[in-house]
């Protein structure tokens, strides 16, 4: 069984390969991705090669999850800064899997035709290591294989359209996952995690996941009720307070931006942003 502590997924010629970290190495692993080593329960073998940390090109680490499930509106600080009271129970949306992108990928924007109002919202993401319903909290964060940094990408004009606000979510392309998987023999249940962003180098965000309203816990025993969670699922937990919609005036994100998304424990997703 491979180490599962630290895991990403790597570009390789035009296909994906799954790899454990090693260093400043990644050892290639014989799956294509993060979400294939899961559903193998970590039954996979190494192929013998391996690549240096600085000049892979990264995946998102789940390339083909089967859900992407997103809780909105669960950070205290973002709660009140949005005017909202405290909910009773989470929100949830969805993305595709075609949102998702690599950790250092270009983030393309849409054509300003469309929009530019593109916000950024740095999130602690779970995924989900073995299929589990109806969950008790034992069983809840027994399901989670770890954590990794998620943007929830967000098109603001296009989320307020209607009151279902799924089509600002769901823009292809704008949701760097990455840039590693960290097990939850490190992380716990994610609590007490410093979590930031930055744009062009300007902090935008800075919490810790203590603030959640609904924590890992919470997310995965609830949304188990709901419906069966499977490995490689990928759930992010929400934003804190200082996205770009929230201030005065608004702030977006524009061409040649570099955006930077960070959580303790875990490394960072950085990404420029550009036009088609």
């Amino acid at each position: 069984m491979v180490d599962m502590s630290r895991l990403c997924t790597v570009h390789i010629g035009t296909s994906t390969r799954a790899g454990r970290i090693d260093g400043d190495d990644i050892v290639i692993l014989d799956a294509a991705d993060v979400g294939d080593v899961l559903r193998a329960g970590g039954e996979v073998a190494e192929t013998g090669e391996a690549i240096p940390r600085e000049t892979a090109r990264l995946a998102p680490v789940v390339t083909a999850p089967d859900k992407v499930v997103c809780v909105g509106v669960n950070y205290l600080d973002h709660i009140e800064e949005m005017g909202r009271d405290r909910p009773s129970a989470p929100t949830y949306f969805a993305k595709f899997a075609n949102s998702l992108i690599g950790a250092t990928d270009d983030l393309v924007l849409p054509p300003v035709e469309v929009s530019t109002h593109i916000d950024w919202e740095v999130e602690l993401a779970i995924v989900i290591g073995s299929p589990v319903r109806h969950a008790s909290p034992r069983e809840a964060l027994a399901a989670v294989a770890g954590y990794t940094v998620m943007n929830d990408g967000s098109v603001r004009d296009f989320q307020r359209r209607t009151t279902q606000f799924l089509a600002g979510k769901m823009f292809e392309g704008l949701s760097p996952l990455g840039p590693v998987l960290v097990g939850v023999d490190e992380l716990g249940d994610g609590s007490g995690l410093k979590i930031r962003s930055e744009v062009d180098g300007v902090v935008k965000q800075q919490s810790s996941t203590s603030e959640l309203c609904f924590n890992v816990v919470d997310i995965v025993q609830d949304l188990s009720a709901i419906t069966t969670l499977m490995p490689g699922d990928v759930i992010a937990t929400g934003t804190p307070g200082g996205v770009g919609a929230a201030r005065t005036p608004p702030e977006w994100l524009t061409d040649g931006a570099v955006l930077r998304c960070s959580i303790e424990g875990i490394g960072a997703t950085e990404n420029r942003c550009v036009l088609p």
